[in-house]
């Protein structure tokens, strides 16, 4: 199971599964990112968080917490 937190900057996946509940993951839902939406990464802060993302045509920066509730392909 890899998770969004895993991909490497200029790769694109999909996304196969949201896991969290609640709040969290209604959060997530809402800044677009569904079961099958492509996410293309483009850049990871130097230390490695927040991860910069281009979902459904812009573009979105998720901490690494949130990352690694989001499963793709």
């Amino acid at each position: 199971m890899a998770t969004l937190k895993d991909v490497k900057v200029g790769e694109t996946v999909t996304v196969t599964k949201l896991n969290g509940t609640g709040p969290v993951k209604r959060r997530i839902m809402d800044m677009g990112i569904t079961k099958g939406t492509e996410i293309f990464v483009r850049k990871v802060a130097p230390l490695g968080d927040p991860m910069e993302l281009q979902v459904r045509g812009y573009e979105l920066s998720v901490r690494k917490g949130d990352a690694e509730m989001i499963e793709v392909v």
